[in-house]
């Protein structure tokens, strides 16, 4: 199972990218795959996760109303399209997958991290 994710940047305060990660080697589509990011000296927080049908867990406080987390299954593909960047969302970020459930733990595949910077 190999997770890859891409899309990260530099970007200013109030624009926009959006991040993929391509998934393979998975033996069944019923899997969950979420977006974590960790900035300088903070701890991992999750931003979002969607199941394999489509159905979103709720966005972190931080990122809600911003980002949009979309899947499609045809490419093996998760996005992340974050708009109205701010500084504070200057993070590596990482995609994972589990089996299924959008729980708060399980994610045992990990992609390689993409780092996105917002300053001026």
């Amino acid at each position: 199972v190999q997770l890859q994710a891409s899309g990260g940047g530099s970007v200013q305060p109030g624009g926009s990218l959006r991040l993929s990660c391509v998934a393979s080697g998975f033996t069944s589509d019923n899997y969950a795959i979420a977006w974590f990011r960790q900035g300088p000296g903070k701890e991992r927080e999750r931003v979002s996760c969607i199941r394999s049908n489509g159905d979103r867990s709720p966005y972190s406080d931080s990122v809600k109303d911003r980002f949009t987390i979309s899947r499609d299954n045809a490419k093996n593909t998760v996005y992340l399209q974050m708009n109205s960047l701010k500084p504070e969302d200057t993070a590596v970020y990482y995609c994972a997958a589990r089996p299924w459930l959008c729980a708060s733990s399980g994610f045992r595949s990990w992609g390689q991290g993409t780092l996105v910077t917002v300053s001026s």
